[in-house]
């Protein structure tokens, strides 16, 4: 009985009796209200809780030999297919020419329809076995060695093969009777109004390099890399390498609104110099996406690669710039579309979490409840202390 005692003087919620209660129409309307503003913000703390925000990170990237992936999408409205060549190199020596793994080229009517004719794989020029000719047959390879592999030149394809190994231009192939039997120069002629969309993707070493997209076929000598553009200069038309890059990436998409989208999409160049050269140097920064739960490395963490880009066109005339009047172009150089890319040695982890924790929910609620309670308890008391007294004045 004494240990009752003491554990009721510690009682800190004192009670009245149910007949010295008063129950009031005010008090009533405070007791709503005061649900409602509870629940109302008990539901705005649950939101809360469960919104989730991305938190970046900046460490060494410590990976290596890794493939960086490329993914494009671009449309040449004012040059046909067969023009425009894929080179991808880079710094550790490797050069690949005439790209063809994963990549598409997709000819187009003439502008502004540019709608899709055909598509295939971007291997501008197949070797194909000429069929028609006698088995004996042995064509001329016009002072050029043969192709590898083979001792004569028996198709217009394997002329234009041993012409690109001895570094020498081709044209159209007037004169060669190869050519000639295959109706090439007619062919190249009759798509000269055509433009051209290229898509697709590679995978390429994780190393400074570029990769471009000029008229020609390439080829490289111990000196340097050069393209064929006899057949681009000689054209009637007035070919230009406007462009709309479509779509560039380094690697899978991230999810959207989660973080800034690829900076080149959607950009247009136009020109109306066919002698034009434009670049764009990226400068490319490894990222990782780990969803809410997720580790590093496992399964459904996102690896991929974010880039930020300037970017510069000139004139191949050379002279001055017509924006900055104070920079003079040196003359000279290769028309095309040229992505030159470096590798950053940071890498971006970003990171899914909640700002609140499930024991910050729970105190939220309770702080909720309790202040609702205690400015609701303030308020009645306020307003039935006021109505008591106006009955005084009015009885008095």
């Amino acid at each position: 009985m004494a240990r009752s005692s003491r554990l009721t003087r510690l009682d800190a919620f004192s009670k009245t009796v149910e007949d010295a209660r008063i129950r009031t129409t005010s008090g009533g309307i405070v007791t709503l209200v005061s649900v409602i503003i509870v629940l109302l913000l008990v539901v705005g703390e649950i939101r809360d809780y469960r919104r989730i925000e991305v938190q970046a990170e900046l460490i060494v990237d410590k990976s290596r030999g890794e493939q960086l992936p490329i993914n494009l999408n671009i449309t040449f409205p004012h040059i046909p297919c067969n023009l425009l060549t894929l080179d991808v190199m880079d710094v550790s020596g490797e050069q690949q020419s005439g790209i063809t793994h994963g990549v598409h080229i997709t000819r187009l009517s003439a502008f502004p329809e540019s709608k899709p004719l055909e598509s295939q794989a971007l291997d501008l020029h197949p070797v194909e076995e000429a069929k028609h000719l006698d088995p004996d047959y042995c064509g001329e390879c016009y002072g050029a060695s043969p192709p590898a592999g083979k001792k004569c030149c028996n198709t217009c394809a394997e002329v234009r093969e041993a012409y690109e190994k001895a570094g020498w231009a081709f044209g159209l192939g007037d004169g060669v009777k190869q050519c000639e039997n295959e109706h090439y120069g007619e062919h190249i002629k009759a798509m000269a109004e055509e433009g051209c969309n290229i898509a697709g993707h590679l995978s390429v070493n994780k190393v400074i390099g570029n990769f471009h997209v000029a008229p020609g076929k390439s080829f490289s000598t111990p000196q340097m890399h050069v393209h064929d553009l006899q057949q681009f200069f000689d054209s009637p038309k007035q070919h230009t390498l406007s462009h709309t890059i479509h779509h560039l990436s380094f690697g899978p998409e991230l999810p959207v609104g989660k973080v800034e989208s690829n900076p080149l999409d959607g950009a247009t160049h136009t020109t109306t110099e066919r002698s034009y050269n434009y670049m764009y140097f990226i400068k490319v920064v490894s990222t990782s996406f780990l969803p809410l739960g997720v580790k590093p490395g496992s399964p459904g963490a996102i690896e991929t690669h974010q880039y930020s880009v300037t970017s510069h066109e000139r004139s191949l005339k050379g002279g001055n710039d017509k924006e900055h009047p104070n920079t003079l172009h040196a003359r000279g150089g290769i028309p095309g579309v040229f992505f030159s890319y470096d590798i950053s040695p940071m890498k971006v982890v970003n990171h899914e979490v909640r700002e609140r924790t499930f024991l910050g929910l729970l105190t939220g609620i309770c702080a909720i409840i309790g202040g609702t309670l205690t400015v609701a308890t303030v308020v009645d008391r306020s307003v039935y202390e006021g109505v008591a007294r106006m009955k005084k004045l009015h009885q008095g």
